[in-house]
C-alpha cells in the first residue's frame, strides 16, 4: 500500500524545466561520485588494482544507480537533487512510488537520453510539463511550496 504526501494538490505546482534540470545535475555528479566509489571498491577487492569491466561489471552499476535513485524515489519522492531544488516525484494521485513505478521511470529515462535527449525535450510540448518516463510510470514532478516540511 502507498502512502500520500501531506500536499495537496493546490499546494503543490507542475515543477519548471529550469529546476528539473538543476536537480539532474546535482544528481549526476551524486551519481558519478557512487559509481567511482563503487568502481574504486570493485577494483581493490577483487582484482589486485586491475581495471575492471565487462558486461557483469557493467550491469552491477546500472543495478546499483537503480537502487540509489528508487531508495529515495520511494521513500521520500527526493533525490538528494531534488531536495535542493524543493522538487518531488510522486504519482499523478500524489502518493509514492512503488517499485514497479521507479524500474520503469529508470528504464524509460535511460531511453530519453539515449534518444539525444528527446524524452525530456518532450516537457516542452507537453500541456503537463510531463517527460516520457512520467507518462510511461504514472508519475510527475513537483515543486513544493517554500514553506513545506522537506524531510517526512
Amino acid at each position: 500500500m502507498t502512502r500520500s504526501f501531506k500536499e495537496t494538490y493546490s499546494d503543490v505546482t507542475v515543477a519548471s524545466p529550469l529546476k528539473r534540470l538543476g536537480a539532474f545535475i546535482y544528481d549526476m555528479l551524486l551519481i558519478i561520485s557512487l559509481l567511482m566509489v563503487a568502481t574504486g571498491v570493485v577494483t581493490t577487492a577483487f582484482n589486485a588494482g586491475e581495471a575492471v569491466e565487462g558486461p557483469l561489471f557493467q550491469s552491477f552499476l546500472f543495478v546499483l544507480t537503480y537502487f540509489f535513485l528508487s531508495f529515495f524515489w520511494m521513500r521520500n519522492g527526493q533525490t538528494l537533487g531534488m531536495l535542493a531544488w524543493r522538487l518531488r516525484v510522486q504519482t499523478t494521485e500524489g502518493q509514492r512510488l512503488n517499485f514497479g513505478q521507479c524500474l520503469l521511470r529508470y528504464i524509460v529515462g535511460i531511453i530519453s537520453l539515449g534518444a539525444a535527449g528527446a524524452g525530456f525535450l518532450w516537457m516542452f510540448i507537453s500541456k503537463n510539463k510531463m517527460t516520457w518516463h512520467d507518462l510511461a510510470s504514472g508519475t510527475h514532478v513537483v515543486e513544493l511550496p517554500k514553506n513545506a516540511k522537506i524531510l517526512e
